[in-house]
C-alpha cells in the first residue's frame, strides 16, 4: 500500500492560498477599471488635444495677451490650477495655457519613451509650437518646476522667463523616491498599480492632503473641486511613481546646468512646507541665482497657489513684467 506525502495537505493548502490571493489579485483589478471607467465618464476632458509626434497632449486654455504656460506637479493635472482660482486670475491679462503632463489627466504616457523632465518639457514645447505660442513665461509647481528647468535649459530661445513654486532642485536621500522607483517599474509597477495602489491611495489621500496643505488647511475648492478619482486610476498613480522614482537623479542632473540660466527667474515657496524641505531647496537655488526674485511666504505649505493664489499672481505678473 502506497503512503500517503506527509507534504501533500500542505502543498494543497498552500496551492489554495496562492490561487485564492491570485483571484483576489484580479478581482481589484476588474474593479479599479471599472472605478476608473466611471471616473472618466463623471469627469471628462475639460479642455482640448493638440497632437505632438503622435502624443495628444491635453491642455486648457482662457485669456489673451502674453502667455503664459503653467505646469502641474506629481499626481496632480490641469484643474489644480482651475481649482486654485490662478488661472483664471493670470487670465485677466495674459493668455493662459495649462497641460497634463504624460501620464496625468488626458494625456497619454507612451512607455516607448523615456519620460525624464527634459522630455516632457521637449513635447511641451512641441504642443505650444502647433499651439502657435513662440516664447512663454513658464510657470512649474513642485515636480513640474523640474519640466520648467528642462525647458529652460534645453529650449532657452523658447522661453521668455521662468517662475518656480515649491520646487525639488537639487538632489536628497529620499527613501519614498527609491520606493516609488520599484513600483514604477514594468513588471511590479503594473501590477501595483492595478491592484493596491489605489485602494492604498484612497486610505492616504485625506492625511496626504493635510499635510500637503500643512500649516495651513486644505481650501474648500480643493477639497470638493478636484477630480481625485481621475488621480486614483492606475494609469495615473504608474506615472506617479515613475516621476517620483526618478527625481532625485533628475534633481542631479539638471543641478549641474543652473549656472547657465540668465532669463529672469522668480522663486515662490511657503516656509511651513511639510513635503519639501525648502531650506535645502528654494532658499539654495535662490543663493545661487542672485539675480532671481525669492518671495518666501509665510505660514504656508507647499501648496502656496491655493493658500494664497493673489500673491502667487502677484509674482507672476511682476515677473512678466520684468520680462518685458
Amino acid at each position: 500500500m502506497m503512503s500517503k506525502s506527509p507534504f501533500g495537505k500542505f502543498n494543497s493548502s498552500r496551492g489554495g492560498t496562492v490561487a485564492g490571493a491570485i483571484g483576489m489579485l484580479a478581482g481589484t483589478a476588474v474593479l479599479n477599471r471599472l472605478l476608473a471607467d466611471r471616473a472618466e465618464h463623471k469627469h471628462p476632458q475639460i479642455g482640448s488635444l493638440v497632437w505632438v509626434d503622435g502624443v495628444p497632449v491635453h491642455y486648457l486654455e482662457r485669456g489673451s495677451g502674453s502667455p503664459i504656460v503653467l505646469v502641474h506637479g506629481v499626481g496632480s493635472l490641469i484643474q489644480d490650477f482651475v481649482t486654485s482660482g490662478l488661472m483664471d486670475m493670470l487670465a485677466q491679462s495674459h493668455r493662459v495655457i495649462a497641460f497634463d503632463r504624460p501620464g496625468y489627466g488626458y494625456t497619454p504616457r507612451p512607455r516607448k519613451t523615456d519620460w525624464t523632465p527634459e522630455e516632457q518639457a521637449n513635447l511641451l514645447v512641441g504642443a505650444c509650437t502647433a499651439l502657435g505660442i513662440a516664447k512663454p513665461m513658464v510657470v512649474g509647481h513642485s515636480w513640474g518646476t523640474l519640466v520648467a528647468l528642462g525647458w529652460a535649459l534645453e529650449h532657452p530661445d523658447r522661453i521668455s522667463s521662468l517662475a518656480l513654486l515649491s520646487g525639488y532642485y537639487y538632489p536628497t536621500s529620499r527613501p519614498d523616491s527609491a520606493l516609488m522607483a520599484v513600483l514604477g517599474s514594468p513588471v511590479f509597477g503594473d501590477v501595483w498599480g492595478n491592484t493596491l495602489a489605489p485602494l492604498q491611495s484612497r486610505l492616504t489621500g485625506p492625511l496626504g492632503n493635510k499635510m500637503v496643505f500643512s500649516p495651513a488647511s486644505p481650501t474648500d475648492t480643493f477639497l470638493s473641486e478636484m477630480p481625485f478619482e481621475l488621480i486614483l486610476r492606475p494609469s495615473q498613480l504608474r506615472a506617479t511613481a515613475k516621476d517620483s522614482g526618478q527625481m532625485p537623479a533628475s534633481a542631479a542632473r539638471l543641478s549641474k546646468r543652473y549656472g547657465e540660466l540668465k532669463l529672469p527667474i522668480s522663486i515662490v515657496w511657503g516656509d511651513g512646507d511639510k513635503l519639501v524641505k525648502q531650506g535645502d531647496q528654494s532658499a539654495k537655488l535662490a543663493i545661487q541665482l542672485p539675480h532671481a526674485s525669492a518671495i518666501e511666504m509665510e505660514g504656508v505649505g507647499h501648496m502656496v497657489h491655493h493658500t494664497d493664489p493673489q500673491a502667487v499672481a502677484s509674482a507672476i505678473e511682476a515677473l512678466a513684467r520684468q520680462s518685458g
